[in-house]
């Protein structure tokens, strides 16, 4: 296993924001989607507005598997936050 992590390591990263921005917006839509999946198996009608509000059903909010991916969730979000006020300082000449 230890090979893969240097091949990773010494992959060559990208360096335009702009693919950078597209890969993670890719990875929040496909955790959007499992999250959402995860939920219907507890609230059969589960809405994504619903998985932005899970206190309101005890059943998503006291799930363990549900508040993982969800967790991965809002780390991506949080990511793809980041990545845009870096982008952002970096146009008005800030860093």
């Amino acid at each position: 296993m230890g090979w893969k992590i240097n091949k990773i390591r010494n992959a060559e990263m990208p360096s335009d924001t702009s693919s950078i921005a597209q890969l993670i917006q890719e990875m929040v839509d496909q955790q959007r989607s499992k999250v959402l999946k995860v939920a219907r198996e507890l609230v059969v009608d589960a809405t994504p507005e619903d998985i932005r509000n899970p206190q309101d059903f005890p059943e998503l909010s006291t799930d363990a598997l549900f508040n993982y991916e969800d967790g991965i969730l809002t780390g991506y979000l949080s990511m793809q936050t980041a990545l845009r006020s870096q982008e952002r300082n970096e146009s008005n000449g800030l860093e």
